[in-house]
């Protein structure tokens, strides 16, 4: 089916004028900064990209006007530049995961199609929330600027993005910009002219999945029938064959006085093998060698008593329409674990749980240890091969149910609309 429209094209990028300083200058996505980090980062520098995408104003339609104000003020005393010629921006990420390997992910900021989800073209795997669009699309209004990217992945079934995004950053030019966000080294090479259009042409073949950026996504989409000039935003475009596409499992912690795990235990049987964790075992480690063999979870609880399930190979799913409308997401972990181990805990007592979310599994399991919190349910990762199935599949994944690293840095490069 041929589109007129290119579905990713090179723009003439805004970028900060001192590079030298770009460290004390960028951010990461608005969505994951806690109101202390904010103010770390807006301490950093007074023209840290934090003051725009998270102004702060007592009156909040306020903040929206104060962002477009520094913006155009920033622009006037040359602390934004626009870059002479349409680029694209290849981007090369340095970081350690929480197990400890090092890692390089390369990817590309480009100007994407904002186009209905109907198109077919970019396809998305999670359904989002109200508020924070309507937050996103005032600030858009007001600064009619793309402040931050969404983060894409570009299916590259011949791996011709990854070999053309590696050759610029694995090849002998020095980078026109380097900074560090948070323990990632950074690298940024413009690329223009013939170079640009090819990569972009390479990550355009086929259809582009959302990884993170959902809201922001649908946000351009809004902004694009109201203004059609904004018909493109900004994102970063990542190979599906990067051995660098790093995600991490977003495990779940409950707050729940008063639930007892025995009676629950009962009913996991009838879809559980359930084992004893071994007290000297590496969580992790024993969690990943299980999920070889299925869908499988830690339940952690005080004083290291923690339990490995595995799903029994004649579990009766089909007993759950909940799980999803397709195989794609009724096969996911995430949806499995959900419904049958975390509901199940939460729904057991009178009192109201509270359930909160962290990819980092020591942080997690030491508070079931101490007892602080009432449980902590491990999952395994998943696989960037099920994200795609399941947006191909026209179906949503359970919220959280993907933690990718490192995120996009916020200031890399604008794209003014």
């Amino acid at each position: 089916m041929g589109h007129a429209v290119p579905l990713v094209t090179s723009f003439r990028g805004e970028r900060y004028a001192d590079v030298a300083r770009l460290s004390s200058l960028i951010a990461p996505p608005y969505d994951i900064i806690s109101p202390e980090q904010r103010k770390r980062y807006a301490a950093l520098d007074a023209h840290n990209i934090v003051h725009l995408i998270l102004p702060e104003a007592p009156i909040r339609e306020e903040r929206y006007l104060q962002a477009a104000q520094l913006l155009a003020e920033w622009r006037r005393q040359g602390v934004f530049v626009t870059d002479p010629a349409p680029a694209v921006y290849v981007v090369a990420q340095v970081f350690t995961t929480p197990d400890g390997r090092r890692l390089a992910r390369t990817g590309m900021f480009a100007g994407l199609a904002a186009e209905p989800y109907e198109m077919g073209r970019v396809r998305p795997h999670e359904r989002t929330h109200a508020a924070p669009k309507q937050d996103r699309l005032s600030l858009l209004r007001a600064t009619r600027t793309s402040l931050e990217s969404i983060l894409v992945i570009a299916p590259d079934p011949d791996g011709a993005l990854l070999a053309g995004m590696g050759a610029v950053a694995g090849g002998a030019r020095t980078p026109d910009a380097a900074a560090e966000l948070d323990g990632v080294q950074i690298s940024l090479w413009v690329v223009t002219g013939a170079d640009a259009l090819g990569l972009a042409e390479s990550a355009g073949r086929r259809s582009l999945y959302i990884a993170d950026g959902h809201h922001r996504f649908e946000t351009a989409v809004a902004y694009a029938r109201e203004n059609p000039a904004a018909d493109r935003l900004l994102s970063f475009i990542v190979s599906a064959r990067d051995p660098g596409l790093a995600v991490l499992a977003t495990h779940r912690v409950i707050y729940a006085v008063g639930r007892d795990l025995k009676p629950i235990m009962e009913r996991w049987k009838r879809y559980f093998e359930i084992s004893d964790v071994p007290a000297d075992a590496d969580r992790a480690a024993h969690l990943a060698t299980l999920g070889q063999r299925g869908t499988a979870c830690i339940v952690a609880t005080a004083g290291k008593h923690d339990y490995a399930l595995l799903l029994r190979r004649d579990a009766p799913l089909q007993e759950l329409p909940e799980l999803g409308r397709t195989p794609a997401a009724r096969s996911l972990d995430a949806a499995i674990v959900e419904r049958l181990v975390v509901q199940e805990i939460l729904g057991a007592g009178t009192s109201t749980p509270t359930l909160n979310y962290t990819p980092d599994a020591r942080t997690a399991l030491s508070l079931a240890w101490e007892g602080k919190a009432t449980a902590v349910v491990l999952l395994n990762p998943t696989p960037v091969a099920q994200v795609i199935a399941v947006a191909d599949a026209a179906d949503v994944m359970p919220q959280k149910s993907t933690y990718f690293i490192p995120k996009v840095p916020s200031g890399l490069v604008l794209r003014p609309l």
